[in-house]
């Protein structure tokens, strides 16, 4: 019987990764994991645990201004970025050094650098080789940038955590989920924001009330999106400022431009192709239902394999591949109903089918919508506006689709989650007694349709 230094190799160490070391070794198995950069991968450095203290950071701004309705004299309020970037950086280096302590103590062996494969069962890092039973690729992805002039002078969602000074004013290109984020965050932290966008909607995929609303309330904050908008060319000026050459011919003069147009898998230059590891032709590697690569040894898992490229699926799958390998279990994974949410401000939460996706899917259904000034707004002057949507097989009554932008919408929407994977009907809904005063309260209340 052949005999390997590890039982699993595992290339990567972000979300995903850790978790099917840890548990894998938890189970019984010699594991080893290589990383190049800081333990945690994207989520933990520079994605989501950085994006939302800096959302937290925001938030601020409007919670001063509320006080006042509310009876609190606010004197004059200032803000620190190089406080914030402080303090920031030592919680990440909290989070390295958990991530680390739960690697360890479950006997993972770490090893600090690039890992390439040599073969389906070697891998190589720092001029060192080791043998495996089983490989996982989990490296993840990073921001896309695009070839375009001046590309040098712009900065991406990784750079934003890092820079010395906050600017002026910032152009972010791309109005996905994290140029919509990043928008709200410098905004809230006094930037004037532009975002520009090909398509004529930001957030695409997501359902149409969800676009509209959020569209509506960033217009009311000052926060300006110009659709079917596209650059050509940036060139930095003398006193440091950027000049945006559009496509129309017109230049925007922005103190940054973020470049937020999409992610791509970090699967190149690791020997993938090399070994016989089957790519698409988004570059994300080709498993099956069992994370299996069409190499038998080696497996993916996370951004590399998408579509769902979310830490908490990473983070799954994790768990479901060293349970298959260590544990004696053969089970897969159910992708449908995965809820998610944008850190914008207000909160954007979903869960299901979109509107427009039910409406494709189903003969008939039912929505159930609502917009309201939540009840902290009603003293404060605050202008802006809650919005929650429920998507309804009217055939069957079952909830297909949750929606809503406002204060707290992903804390909201996880708790709704459960009951779209339970299958709970409109009458479950309707039957349950809601928290009264919350908003919350409204997704067991609307009773009157719209459509």
């Amino acid at each position: 019987m052949t005999k390997y230094d590890y039982d699993l190799f595992t290339i990567g160490a972000g979300s995903g990764g850790v978790r099917a070391s840890r548990f894998a070794g938890g189970f019984g198995a010699k594991v080893g994991i290589a990383e190049k950069g800081a333990l945690g991968g994207t989520c933990v450095n520079v994605g989501c645990v950085p994006k939302k203290l800096f959302v937290y950071a925001a938030e601020f701004a409007t919670d001063f201004a509320d006080a006042r309705g509310f009876g609190w004299t606010v004197g004059e309020t200032s803000f620190d970025w190089s406080t914030l970037i402080s303090n920031k950086n030592t919680e990440i280096s909290r989070l390295n050094g958990i991530y680390e302590w739960l690697l360890t103590s479950k006997n993972v062996d770490i090893h600090n650098g690039f890992a390439t494969l040599i073969d389906e069962h070697t891998v190589e890092v720092n001029g060192q080789r080791y043998t495996a039973e089983n490989i996982l690729i989990a490296t993840g992805g990073r921001p896309r940038r695009p070839n375009l002039k001046g590309i040098e002078h712009t900065i991406t969602s990784d750079e934003a955590f890092f820079i010395e000074e906050l600017p002026e004013s910032i152009l972010i290109v791309g109005g996905g989920y994290i140029g919509v984020e990043f928008a709200g965050i410098f905004h809230g932290l006094g930037v004037d924001v532009t975002i520009i966008q090909r398509s004529e909607a930001i957030l695409r995929g997501f359902d149409s009330d969800i676009v509209s609303h959020l569209t509506e309330e960033y217009d009311k904050k000052g926060i300006k999106i110009e659709h079917h908008a596209q650059l050509d060319k940036i060139e930095k000026r003398d006193d440091g400022k950027l000049d945006v050459t559009m496509h129309d011919g017109s230049i925007k003069t922005v103190g940054m431009v973020m470049m937020t147009a999409g992610r791509v898998p970090n699967t190149s230059g690791i020997g993938l192709e090399e070994v016989g590891v089957e790519l698409d032709s988004r570059g994300n590697i080709v498993v099956d239902e069992y994370l299996r690569s069409t190499v038998p040894s080696i497996y993916a898992l996370g951004d590399i394999i998408g579509p769902f490229t979310l830490t908490p699926v990473a983070t799954a799958q994790g768990m479901q591949l060293a349970r298959n390998l260590f544990n004696g279990t053969n089970y897969t994974l159910d992708y449908e109903n995965i809820p998610t949410a944008v850190f914008s401000q207000p909160n954007a939460g979903t869960v299901g089918l979109t509107e427009q996706e039910a409406r494709m899917k189903y003969p008939s259904i039912d929505i159930y919508r609502t917009s309201f000034k939540g009840m902290r707004n009603t003293i404060s002057g605050n202008e802006e506006r809650t919005m929650m949507k429920l998507v309804v097989d009217a055939q069957s009554d079952r909830v297909l689709g949750v929606h809503m932008v406002g204060p707290s919408a992903g804390e909201i929407t996880q708790g709704f989650a459960v009951a779209l994977k339970a299958g709970a009907t409109k009458a479950v809904f309707d039957s349950t007694i809601g928290i009264h005063p919350t908003s919350a309260e409204e997704f067991v209340t609307m009773r009157d349709k719209v459509e």
